[in-house]
C-alpha cells in the first residue's frame, strides 16, 4: 500500500503544482473566480494526510518490528 500512497502523493503534489500556477496565472489577468482561488485545497489537504502517512510509516514500522521480536524471544 506504501508504494501506492507515493505514487498518489507525487501526483497530487504536480496537480496542487498547476492549480497554483493556474492561480498566479488568473491574478495576473485579473480578480479570479472563486473556484480558481480555492482550486489548490483539495489536493493540498489530500498530500497532508498521505504526507503524514509517510511520515510516521517508519516510526510504525519501527514498533511492529520490536513487537514481532518480543513475541519471537518469548
Amino acid at each position: 500500500m506504501s508504494p501506492t500512497i507515493r505514487h498518489a502523493h507525487r501526483w497530487l503534489s504536480i496537480i496542487f503544482t498547476a492549480t497554483v500556477i493556474a492561480n498566479f496565472g488568473f491574478m495576473a489577468v485579473g480578480t479570479p473566480p472563486p473556484w480558481v482561488v480555492y482550486s489548490p485545497l483539495p489536493p493540498l489537504f489530500l498530500m497532508l494526510f498521505s504526507g503524514l502517512y509517510m511520515f510516521f510509516l517508519p516510526y510504525i514500522n519501527k514498533g511492529r518490528r520490536r513487537n514481532m521480536a518480543a513475541s519471537r524471544h518469548a
